[in-house]
């Protein structure tokens, strides 16, 4: 084998092993050994704690809900006549599955315009952003996994008029959201 061809192998291997980077932690039902794995996610989280007042255990659980921790999830795409990729279902990428117009009103509002959805920092950031939001606009206690996820996902308007209530599906995700939480939260003081 010739040396280029032997290089370009041995690239192409070490290239196929490489981004990781994106993959999410293991175990993402235990909050220590999510934080133990990705040191840089605990202090986003903790800088947005401080920054606007979301706990990490909420934090933690809407983003588990939205991406299960992968910087790169995206919706599903839609189909025509069950083949023909029709382009995605919504603009919602990164950790918090922040949509494009939401995502812009953040960046504009923060002045934080090299903020990225696959960034946990930036993510995080943007939850706690959002997450004040909804306590000013719609009085949701920060602490309220809950009810924030619920704003979180239909947005501050839809949650105000209640178009929640209306879908038992996304009420029972929200009950899913809260019992995270709450068992992130046992979890983290355990591990702090």
């Amino acid at each position: 084998m010739s040396r280029p061809l032997s290089a370009l192998i041995i690239v192409l291997l070490l290239a196929s092993c490489g981004g990781g980077y994106k993959a999410p932690p293991r175990n993402l039902d235990n909050a220590c050994s999510i934080l133990a794995q990705r040191p840089k996610y605990k202090r986003a989280f903790r800088a947005t704690e401080r920054k606007y007042g979301v706990p990490m255990h909420v934090q933690m659980a809407v983003i588990y809900q939205e991406s299960k921790f992968r910087a790169d999830a995206r919706t599903p795409f839609r189909y025509k006549l069950g083949v023909i990729p029709m382009g995605r279902t919504s603009s919602a990428y990164g950790y918090s599955q922040a949509l494009d117009g939401t995502w812009k009103d953040y960046k504009d509002a923060t002045g934080r315009r090299r903020a990225k959805r696959d960034d946990m920092r930036d993510a995080a950031d943007f939850m706690g952003w959002y997450m004040t939001r909804s306590y000013e606009r719609n009085g949701i206690s920060l602490t309220d996994a809950r009810n924030q996820y619920l704003a979180y996902h239909e947005g501050h308007t839809g949650y105000s008029r209640g178009s929640h209530n209306g879908k038992s599906w996304l009420l029972r995700v929200a009950a899913d959201v809260e019992r995270r939480a709450d068992s992130y939260r046992a979890q983290l003081r355990a591990c702090d």
